[in-house]
């Protein structure tokens, strides 16, 4: 299996300072692991580009998109605006908000052109609490629904899968798909947290499992398994990941107790699940992960599932 890796220079060039968890540092740790295990060498690489306007409006309204572009294009190279208590731009923070927006398009665009080829986007800013409408969480634009709506209307396929197993609830995701059949959204929580979601289910598309804190690594895997089964039975033609690993038990933005086995095994079926539907086609995109030690193992664990199916 072919896992090609999708970077952003711009991914460490922004910074909130040494008190905000979405750090830099999360992108030199997941690197020097990569490095560590060898599994960089086992990896092909490319460099994102920045979506377009015409992309990040397939998930986005044009009010969205034309503010983040107003707000950047009047900051100074040193000034942060602040969107929400978390979530600050500065320059660079919205061009590599449009690369990791882009480099979901690319590992689409790659894993298209062949069979049983993953991608995963190691990128910040994540995308995943990013609405139609709002920046949020840290979150700018959406990257998966992004990701997803291009991969529907350029290669005109009828469903795509989005497993979503970050420890916040993906809940731009679910405001942007929600209703649309082309698009199976399965995301698991920790409930209550932030985004402080409504754990009813919205649409039939959408199937939301919400945890408690202190959830095992077994429970998290007795009560997601069932996505597997719908996900056989939708059949996609694309999987797309939303991989968040703060649900680790190391991770201080939660209270899960998640380990890196138990990513390994959530990869493998989202894997498997696409051997069997789509040609072996998955593109993860990195969402959260707080606690650098316990991020960079998961993900070397995340990437290693790719590898091995």
């Amino acid at each position: 299996m072919t896992v090609r890796l999708f970077r952003s220079k711009k991914a460490t060039l922004y910074d909130y300072g040494p008190d905000h968890p979405e750090s830099p540092d999360r992108v030199y740790a997941i690197e020097d692991q990569l490095l560590s295990s060898g599994l960089d060498f086992s990896c092909e690489h490319q460099d994102a580009e920045p979506a377009s306007i015409k992309h990040l409006l397939l998930a986005h309204s044009f009010e969205h998109v034309d503010g983040l572009m107003t707000k950047s294009s009047v900051l100074q190279p040193d000034e942060t605006v602040w969107i929400d208590d978390d979530t600050g731009m500065t320059k660079d923070t919205f061009e590599a908000a449009l690369l990791s927006a882009g480099a979901g398009v690319n590992a689409v665009d790659w894993v298209m052109a062949g069979n049983n080829r993953h991608g995963f986007c190691l990128t910040r800013p994540p995308g995943h609490h990013a609405t139609k409408d709002q920046a949020m969480g840290f979150c700018f634009f959406n990257n998966v629904a992004v990701a997803g709506y291009y991969a529907l209307s350029h290669y005109n396929l009828s469903r795509v899968a989005i497993v979503d197993f970050d420890v916040h609830h993906g809940n731009g995701t679910e405001d942007i798909v929600s209703g649309d059949e082309r698009i199976l959204f399965c995301s698991s929580f920790q409930h209550p947290l932030y985004p402080h979601t409504d754990i009813e289910r919205t649409a039939s598309n959408v199937l939301k499992v919400p945890l408690d804190a202190g959830t095992t690594g077994n429970d998290f895997r007795q009560k997601v398994a069932f996505w597997f089964d719908e996900l056989a039975t939708f059949a996609p033609e694309l999987v797309l990941v939303s991989a968040g690993f703060d649900g680790h038990s190391e991770d201080p933005m939660a209270h899960m107790r998640l380990v890196e086995s138990d990513y390994y095994w959530i990869t493998q079926k989202i894997a498997q699940l696409a051997y069997n539907s789509s040609n072996g086609r998955v593109v993860s995109m990195l969402e959260g992960g707080y606690d650098n030690s316990a991020l960079s193992r998961s993900v070397v664990s995340h990437l290693k599932a790719l590898m091995a199916y």
